[in-house]
């Protein structure tokens, strides 16, 4: 048994309610469900009798509910009683410019739950560099966005975007529900300093070579559209600024969001870290 399924099956038991219970643990219920389901049958017996009238403790499942707060609560002490003894412990991350990605709060909130004693510094980065100075040992482990060099890194996919044309809003194709890249093949593009790695760079431009205004930050390739009329591509999803549209791309491949690190790098904080942000992101 997991301590994070004896923390799932707890937050049901007290709440006997499997909404309420994942909305507590800050999940979905889906696979809060299957949880306990496989929780049962490690058991080898029934712990929760649903029925319309709702959720009750079976006689095994008060037995195990009160062993599995007992337990909680012991591993939350040897985990206090082992950062106390380890000294403080601060893990840097590097985020690529995207700060408005729901998942990134998300994941702040469950590292917080998690792992309290760890202090986490974020170091924000440009465009110029998608490994967010891993390379350069400025940073542990890195939140962005592929494709770039993976050689001596190990990447980890926590979620795929698909990817969209950024236009004016005036613009005549932003009105169109969805656009090839060869309609944009004749408009300037923002496009990234000489040095930005060779993969990122390609994937941004459309596979193609462009001309038009250097960027180095997600707000400076928005201004570029708005001003300038120049064209990028974004992930969908976020809510583009007054002013932008983004229509969706059919022959472009979604974006990977990933986190990445050192290959060889064993710092227990990074494998934490990683393993929340995989939970968090697959939700």
């Amino acid at each position: 048994m997991e301590l994070r399924t004896l923390r799932y099956f707890v937050a049901v038991a007290e709440e006997l309610h499997f909404g309420r219970a994942a909305a507590r643990l800050h999940m979905s219920q889906p696979p809060l469900s299957r949880a306990i389901k496989r929780l049962e049958a490690d058991v080898g017996a029934l712990l929760l009798a649903r029925s319309p009238a709702g959720v009750t403790l079976t006689p095994v499942g008060r037995v195990l509910l009160d062993e599995a707060r007992a337990l909680l609560d012991r591993a939350d002490l040897v985990r206090d009683r082992v950062s106390a003894a380890a000294g403080p412990a601060t893990l840097t991350v590097g985020i690529l410019g995207d700060g408005t990605d729901p998942g990134i709060s998300a994941l702040a909130a469950a590292h917080r739950r998690g792992r309290p004693g760890i202090d986490i510094r974020v170091r924000d980065t440009d465009l110029m560099d998608p490994t967010c100075g891993l390379r350069a040992g400025l940073v542990d482990v890195a939140l962005t966005r592929g494709p770039f060099d993976e050689t001596a890194l190990t990447v980890r996919v926590l979620r795929t975007d698909p990817v969209g044309a950024v236009l004016r809003a005036d613009d005549p194709l932003a009105r169109r529900a969805r656009l090839r890249l060869a309609e944009l093949s004749d408009r300037r593009w923002f496009r990234f300093p000489p040095g930005t790695d060779p993969a990122w760079q390609s994937y941004w431009h459309g596979g193609s070579a462009r001309e038009g205004p250097v960027v180095r930050a997600v707000q400076e390739c928005l201004q570029a559209v708005l001003w300038n009329g120049t064209v990028g591509l974004a992930p969908l999803g976020h809510e583009p600024p007054a002013g932008l549209a983004v229509v969706p791309l059919v022959d472009m491949a979604p974006s990977r969001v990933v986190a990445v690190w050192n290959e060889g790098d064993t710092n227990p904080l990074i494998r934490s870290f990683v393993e929340t942000a995989t939970a968090v992101y697959r939700r």
